[in-house]
């Protein structure tokens, strides 16, 4: 056990194979012990089907949480060992119903004490132990459904990521990048239209020279994400959240939702009250991360894009 020692959670999935691999070798030689025809791997299937009356094979993986090609595996084995029988279900012939044979059946009585001999052994073992493992299990089981270990460690990693993210103000060294991630965004679903131009190419003049601001995300040093806010001349509005973009190359490391929430805590710093944005609904991650941030559709506002179908405000607090 140095190994696990050393490495530590680290190696949960290794560990946790070696553990079913003992206890399945010991359940092995018990069945052999108790003269039981039985192979581990079949101990769920056999089990439902010797409490109830036949099954088919959806009811059964539905009970054991297995597959359907996991269950049907299992029966084509036993069939062949003769524990189990297969029938057309008699109300509808296009569903085969599994039950125990005679043979089967047999085992049911035998192994009786089987069962009572190791519910002893396992009560014993648990006693011995400081920690419930069966509860733990069953924690872990239940945590695990509400949320993957792969989810988890995607959470993990992008935290990780976004740490090495800064989020500054522009400066005109970031002219270049602030056109060609947007030009990269917006070609890549629309095409380029007029507005686009005048604020791309000018962005002092657009957007700064008029009181709006721009914030770059840098990631490893490198601009990676750009995001802007244009002031208004509208009594409802303060600013608009315009021209976010980042890279491909750095999606998934939270970069989209570092800039956003820069981007609205410089609008509060600002004084602002009320932010506007228009988008489009085939970019659902993008709509997705403003309803992250809080905005919420409104309508029936002109718009100089022939891309934008959704519009949306964010009141400040």
């Amino acid at each position: 056990m140095d190994f696990f020692n050393q490495v530590g959670k680290l190696a949960i999935g290794s560990r946790l194979r070696m553990l079913t691999e003992k206890i399945t070798e010991d359940a092995a030689q018990i069945y052999k012990l108790y003269d039981i025809e039985m192979n581990p791997k079949w101990f769920p299937v056999f089990y439902v089907l010797s409490q109830d009356e036949a099954k088919t094979i959806t009811d059964i993986a539905r009970e054991i949480g297995h597959s359907h090609p996991s269950v049907s595996k299992i029966i084509r084995e036993m069939v062949k060992h003769g524990l189990v029988t297969e029938k057309k279900d008699k109300a509808d012939g296009r569903r085969n119903m599994v039950s125990l044979s005679a043979k089967g059946k047999i085992i049911t009585e035998k192994i009786k004490d089987q069962y009572a001999d190791v519910n002893q052994a396992i009560e014993q073992l648990s006693a011995q132990t400081s920690n419930d493992l069966w509860n733990a299990i069953a924690e872990w089981e239940y945590l695990l459904e509400q949320k993957s270990l792969l989810q988890r460690v995607s959470e993990q990693r992008k935290e990780r990521e976004s740490q090495q993210v800064q989020i500054i103000n522009y400066t005109p060294a970031y002219k270049d990048a602030f056109k060609q991630l947007n030009e990269q965004w917006i070609t890549t679903w629309f095409k380029m239209e007029e507005a686009d131009h005048r604020s791309l190419d000018n962005p002092q003049g657009y957007i700064l020279d008029r009181g709006g601001h721009i914030l770059v995300a840098l990631y490893n040093n490198e601009p990676v994400g750009v995001c802007a806010l244009i002031k208004m001349d509208d009594p409802d509005y303060d600013y608009e959240l315009a021209k976010m973009a980042v890279s491909p190359a750095v999606r998934g490391k939270n970069i989209g939702w570092l800039l956003g929430n820069a981007i609205v805590e410089k609008a509060r710093s600002l004084g602002a009250t009320k932010i506007y944005l228009e988008s489009n609904t085939i970019l659902k991650p993008a709509i997705n991360l403003y309803n992250k941030l809080g905005f919420r559709k409104v309508a029936g506002r002109n718009t100089p894009y022939e891309r934008c179908n959704i519009q949306m405000e964010l009141f400040i607090k």
